[in-house]
């Protein structure tokens, strides 16, 4: 719920989803988390209160958050890591493919990097992962992969690894947190044994599936943010911001200004 300008981290995920032809998103949320229940429903009292005062622009805006798809939620009771929360959403997914996008990544994209992935699943049929060229020296901090390129900005995934060591990472291509799974990974995942930090690790459970099917990899056209992390959280408000017509002159100028 951190914002990002002038809407939650959330709202940018859910509306690349929504662009990517998503209709129904299932939220998996633990303790505490109402407020992403409250944002994304509808608030009769704010709604008369803006039209009391005549804000028509913010009433618009509060309904097409309301109204932008169908929305569900499910309770992880324990934060036993992505895998996990994954799991939590078995009876609502069925046997179906589907998308999981995580919350603190945030992807600038002319064509957003989910419908991206839609469009090599739909070529390939199978899993499919968001991939990405990061420096070797960050490479610890993510999934990885062993991949071969099969056409442009796509590979077939040969292995994976989840945080290795830089010395042990198979290439600099990383995962990062857009995917589409079949539902083959629900058994695996019911059995996994907790990985690095205690945690269901989704790439473990991953390169099981691995053994079963094949699995594909999307390079991306984007730019994205990592908003877990407080320089990327700075860099997403700086250029979203210098993006945005109301603001980029000012903003700009102020910039320069500091910046000597």
């Amino acid at each position: 719920m951190l914002s990002l300008i002038d809407k939650p981290l959330v709202q940018y995920v859910v509306e690349e989803a929504v662009a990517s032809g998503i209709e129904q998103i299932l939220f998996v949320t633990g303790r505490g988390k109402r407020a992403i229940e409250d944002h994304f429903d509808i608030s009769f009292e704010l709604e008369s209160l803006l039209r009391e005062k005549g804000k028509n622009d913010t009433l618009r805006e509060v309904r097409e958050i309301a109204e932008m798809i169908k929305i569900f939620y499910v309770r992880q009771k324990q934060a036993l890591g992505l895998g996990h929360a994954i799991l939590c959403a078995k009876e609502f997914i069925g046997n179906e493919p589907f998308a999981v996008l995580l919350g603190d990544d945030i992807i600038d994209a002319i064509n957003p990097c989910l419908s991206q992935l839609m469009e090599v699943h739909r070529n390939h049929q199978g899993t499919v992962l968001a991939l990405e060229q990061v420096p070797m020296e960050n490479i610890s901090a993510y999934g990885c992969v062993k991949a071969n390129s099969i056409s442009k900005n796509t590979y077939e995934v040969i292995d994976m690894v989840e945080k290795p060591k830089r010395e042990d990472a198979p290439s600099d291509l990383a995962i990062i947190g857009r995917y589409i799974l079949t539902p083959e990974i629900f058994p695996i995942l019911e059995n996994q044994p907790p990985g690095k930090g205690g945690e269901i690790q989704l790439t473990d459970a991953l390169h099981k599936l691995l053994a079963e099917q094949a699995i594909y990899g999307c390079r991306f056209d984007g730019t994205r943010y990592d908003c877990g992390d407080k320089l990327g959280f700075l860099k997403a408000t700086v250029d979203m911001a210098l993006k945005r017509e109301e603001l980029n002159g000012e903003f700009e100028k102020y910039l320069r200004a500091r910046l000597g």
